[in-house]
């Protein structure tokens, strides 16, 4: 029997393999990509601002950074679709989205400040050699999967959930850029993004078919519609943009630094996490299941060669988007070929530059209405997750120390000063040091504690 939405059998839409109507998919495909949009250009925008040849910098090498934001597009569509088809061993096969990481910018801001275009010969070789060696990382994380029970990768989600919702939160009060400026936060930033969350929450649960599986792209349309009507929308850079473009190998030359390489490969280990801990997410939250050794092996090959392949062609290293996480345990759709078809507007956007260009004219606002829910929706699948766990005094305590250190300096990075430059780098990211605590503790703490239940809400009675 047919479920409401005319999509499939709940057994088709928890089947990857399965492919909705056509004329329903392609609307799906391109909500996962609006979804991850703004999070995949903002990177190279950061970079080329520190750089120092950014928006408002007046620099002849502007158009340097509307190539990389082509190629943004451009390589996160190629990445995805390695995920979602997969070549061989390669890819998980799973609706992952991939795009530009945010992971690595503590790495990529020091490597180029006020340096200029003269630095990305050396950030790209960082890019290229870090992505080859996350390809790595795929030929044993199968073999060490029995370190990452749901205990470990719950914590890891429920962590990417709420480190994230602070980004939500600064897109719908108007983005970082207008942090500390009057209008960050005004009452028509938060009135655009509330209608993003009106709509999409009221369509979710109030209406039927298509109109509640697609409530977020339908909360977009209604948010940018409204932004539009109050005079946010411009439409500049879309005159400015060529119409067609194709990638350049080696645009800026490459250069092998052992302060890039270093820096890259050591947080190939945090996308690594990050990854096993979103393929673990997708699984549960679109099937209802753990999700098997192949896909995370593939999915973490496909991780480090989607990055290595970007680094050739100008792009910034690439990861699953944890977002994306959220909106498939949202619709319930798992269908892989979803994604192709989002991965597919992706690549279409970074060869037409104009495609692209006009996509950027949706405001931060209206993004943040829709990832605030989609964000949230990440740490209640890591949530489910960890309901599986038997919270026994063991277990718990593995649970409060990995968060309190991994949330704690993320939200303190400051504690770190006096730490070397590369650890301070990997321990702020919040996510490696509550896995790596996570994954010791569960190894070294005796399973006998488990037989110890606690007596209260403490366990330490």
């Amino acid at each position: 029997m047919a479920n409401m939405s005319n999509l499939g059998t709940p057994e088709q839409l928890r089947d990857p393999n399965y492919m909705p109507p056509i004329a329903k998919a392609i609307p799906l495909g391109i909500q996962h990509v609006l979804a991850m949009f703004i999070s995949n250009v903002t990177p190279a925008i950061i970079v080329a601002g520190a750089a120092g040849f950014g928006f408002g910098s007046n620099s002849p090498d502007f158009p340097v950074l509307l190539y990389m934001i082509q190629m943004s597009m451009l390589f996160a569509g190629v990445a995805t679709l390695i995920q979602t088809i997969g070549l061989g061993p390669v890819g998980a096969k799973m609706p992952v989205v991939q795009g530009t990481s945010f992971a690595f910018l503590p790495i990529m801001i020091p490597l180029v400040a006020g340096q200029g275009v003269e630095a990305l010969p050396a950030l790209f070789g960082g890019v290229l050699i870090g992505g080859l060696f996350h390809a790595l990382l795929g030929t044993f994380i199968g073999k060490i999967r029995f370190a990452l029970p749901p205990l470990i990768t719950g914590i890891v989600v429920l962590l990417i959930g709420l480190i994230l919702v602070k980004v939500g939160i600064q897109y719908a009060a108007g983005g970082v850029p207008a942090i500390g400026k009057p209008e960050y936060g005004s009452l028509q930033n938060w009135a655009v993004a509330g209608s993003v969350i009106v709509v999409t929450l009221g369509l979710k649960f109030f209406a039927r078919g298509m109109l509640s599986v697609a409530a977020v792209l339908i909360g977009l349309i209604v948010g940018y519609i409204f932004a539009w009507a109050l005079g946010m929308v411009s439409f500049a850079n879309v005159g400015r943009a060529a119409v067609f473009e194709v990638p350049e190998l080696f645009p800026f030359g490459v250069e092998f630094t052992t302060a890039a390489i270093v820096g890259f490969c050591l947080m190939a280990f945090v996308s690594a996490v990050e990854t096993v801990g979103d393929v673990s997410g997708i699984a549960k939250g679109g099937a209802g299941r753990e999700a098997t050794d192949k896909e995370i092996v593939g999915a973490t090959y496909a991780d480090g060669i989607g990055s290595a392949v970007a680094g050739l062609f100008g792009a910034l290293p690439n990861t699953s988007f944890s977002q994306n996480v959220g909106l498939v345990a949202m619709t319930g759709v798992m269908s892989r070929h979803v994604v192709t078809i989002g991965a597919i507007f992706l690549v279409l956007a970074g060869l037409i530059p104009k495609v692209g260009a006009l996509v950027t004219t949706i405001p931060i606002e209206v993004l943040g209405g829709g990832v605030i829910v989609m964000f949230g929706m990440v740490a209640s699948a890591g949530l489910s997750m960890l309901a599986e766990v038997t919270w026994n005094r063991r277990n718990m305590i593995i649970f409060a120390v990995s968060m309190a250190f991994g949330l704690g300096l993320y939200l303190e990075p400051g504690a770190l000063q006096h730490v070397p430059d590369t650890i301070r780098v990997l321990l702020a990211s919040g996510l490696l040091p509550a896995a790596f605590i996570a994954i010791i503790l569960n190894l070294v703490l005796p399973q006998d504690l488990a037989d110890d239940m606690p007596q209260d809400g403490a366990g330490f009675d």
